[in-house]
């Protein structure tokens, strides 16, 4: 048998991995989006998709953070060394703590193109994680019907000894999704098509109109005790025994600390607020700045004298 119809993936039954694979919201929305992307403007079902995979990797933990496309020659077979290196220098200078840990593609299964791929890959890095984005219909077919995943699988690179011949083969990998607040409210904002009607306006919009219920039943309830004492409606023992126990339920506001809360709790708020306009007015500086150093240096390149030129009768004219 050749060696090329051998399957690259080696059976979870008799090898596993042991890696820790963490992989971040974000590499799966930009995945998501480059196969979505290709497939609309090449009108193909399954077009090639190739990227990088950036993170970092400690021992056998690894964290799968970003991601960046990737460009093939035009033997489709051959990644594009030049544009790597540019894209990879333009990312370390805006995540220097990112590091190139892989790559990934969209395939049903990973076959001996991809280990062309690896094999490349490789000479960079010892071992190159892979990270396939498995098409809906492959993966439905799979999937198991109560438990919803992900149609993404891990795959860490390995030597086979196959008839004392050396092969590069993959092992699948486990993986959870992990998440950081940052990333939820972005992941959030995304799903909701980058909209104004975020998840925090939704909440907001909530919570004023619990706020104002509960003021205009507050406000029911002091005109029935106010009536009470004037005379004006009858006493519901039953109705002024649970009101007082509501109100002895209620913390006490001017509890010393209750009071301490408070006032770091709205400190927190306006220190935020002030550092909210605090950036905004160093950006607008800055860019003043720019603009400054820009003038000043068009003005120094034309001489002192560039600025200004001899008019009809004598006359100097300013620029």
């Amino acid at each position: 048998m050749d060696t090329d119809e051998l399957p690259v993936v080696l059976p979870s039954t008799t090898t596993t991995s042991g890696l820790t694979i963490a992989l971040h919201p974000l590499p799966i929305l930009n995945i998501s989006e480059h196969f979505t992307r290709l497939k609309l403007q090449k009108r193909q079902s399954l077009p090639f998709v190739l990227g990088a995979l950036l993170g970092t990797q400690t021992g056998r933990e690894v964290e799968i953070v970003n991601t960046f496309e990737l460009a093939v020659q035009d033997d489709q077979v051959t990644v594009d060394q030049e544009f790597f290196d540019a894209r990879r220098d333009q990312y370390k200078q805006v995540f220097p703590s990112l590091e190139f840990i892989g790559w990934y593609t969209v395939a049903a299964y990973p076959t001996a193109k991809h280990i062309a791929f690896h094999e490349q890959f490789a000479t960079l890095i010892p071992t190159p994680l892979l990270l396939l984005l498995k098409p809906s219909s492959s993966f439905a077919a799979s999937a198991d019907l109560v438990v919803q995943t992900l149609p993404f699988k891990a795959y860490e690179p390995t030597i086979e000894i196959r008839d004392r011949k050396a092969r590069s083969v993959f092992i699948e990998a486990g993986y959870t999704v992990e998440t950081g607040e940052a990333e939820r409210i972005a992941v959030d904002w995304t799903a909701r098509g980058g909209s104004g009607g975020t998840s925090l306006e939704s909440h907001l919009s909530s919570q004023r109109a619990a706020v104002k219920m509960l003021h205009d039943r507050i406000l029911l309830l002091v005109k029935y005790v106010t009536e009470i004492l004037a005379g004006e409606a009858k006493k519901d023992h039953a109705t002024l025994r649970s009101l007082s126990a509501l109100i002895a339920s209620l913390p006490a506001s001017e509890h010393k600390g209750f009071r301490e809360e408070f006032e770091k709790e709205y400190e927190d708020v306006q220190l935020t607020a002030f550092l909210s306009s605090l950036t905004k007015s160093t950006n607008i500086l800055n860019d003043l700045v720019d603009k400054h150093i820009v003038f000043t240096a068009q003005r120094e390149e034309r001489g002192p004298g560039a600025g200004r030129r001899r008019g009809p009768r004598g006359m100097m004219d300013f620029h």
